[in-house]
């Protein structure tokens, strides 16, 4: 994989957040980095943008697409992906990221990362995008693993295999959110352990973490982004930045009730407990 300049160190972030703004820029090492959703920073400034561009100056920058919808049956929207393009050459970020998901369909726009059938078809279909992408970026980028509901009986091949297909089309690199493997596992009833055996763990360039609850029902887990990391998820990271052998940028994704600064801090330091571990035999 090849990134552009000031590459996110493979320590613990956290997701920007404007209200912590203050406390990132009086104690940045804290955390190995910020990330943004590059929708948030479409727009043409305000204070959010001094904030970010602020903490941009002593922190590295991840940012992660929550809108391009690449698994879209029809083609990128262009303007959307132009929006892409010009909040990345204004941030500079070390690393560009999105999900493997679509969310628009004949013009209208679903506020949902929404899950694909795992087909030939649609893995050229999603290349053909992501070949777009890379190209007006100039750069690689990554592709986050989704969190799923439900399974698709056309899906002639597994997610891992569909990933793994992708990034020998693409070169595209991976984000491996650990948080929506348990949940897609626990709701679709397979070994979160044998999921990540057959991850194409070569190509992860960023790991995300993050909280998840029950339905009402108590049916389903839902990828909530609204709590601490759970302590099976916790279990997962560690084994699986251990099978790696080597640290990653690791994000705690905190998005809803978003708590204090410290409480946030203190989930990247647990993290940064790990890699530093991980480190720490690396160098033996």
């Amino acid at each position: 994989m090849t990134f552009a300049p000031g590459d996110v160190p493979p320590r613990a972030g956290i997701g920007f957040k404007h209200a912590h703004a203050e406390a990132l820029l009086a104690d940045p090492g804290r955390v190995g980095f910020v990330e943004i959703h590059a929708e948030n920073y479409m727009g043409a400034g305000g204070p959010p943008h001094r904030a970010l561009a602020a903490v941009r100056e002593v922190l590295p920058l991840s940012l992660h697409g929550v809108g391009l919808s690449i698994g879209a049956e029809a083609g990128l929207d262009p303007a959307h992906l132009a929006r892409l393009v010009a909040v990345a050459e204004r941030t500079r970020p070390g690393l560009v990221s999105e999900h493997l998901a679509w969310s628009t369909h004949e013009g209208a726009y679903f506020n949902d990362l929404l899950p694909l059938p795992y087909t030939d078809r649609v893995l050229d279909r999603v290349a053909r995008h992501v070949d777009e992408v890379q190209t007006a970026l100039g750069r690689t980028m990554l592709l986050e693993n989704p969190s799923r509901y439900a399974a698709f009986e056309a899906s002639t091949m597994s997610e891992t295999a569909f990933l793994s297909r992708l990034v020998a089309m693409t070169g595209c690199g991976l984000i491996l959110d650990v948080n929506n493997v348990a949940v897609s596992a626990a709701n679709l009833g397979f070994a979160a352990e044998d999921y990540l055996g057959a991850f194409p763990l070569a190509a992860v360039g960023e790991i995300h973490l993050a909280g998840h609850r029950e339905d009402a029902a108590g049916d389903l887990l839902i990828d909530t982004h609204d709590g601490p990391v759970s302590a099976d998820v916790w279990s997962l990271y560690r084994n699986v930045v251990e099978t790696i052998g080597r640290p990653l940028p690791t994000l705690i994704e905190w998005d809803a009730a978003v708590p204090p600064f410290d409480t946030l801090a203190a989930e990247a330091e647990r993290a940064e407990a790990i890699l530093t571990a991980v480190r720490a035999r690396e160098a033996v």
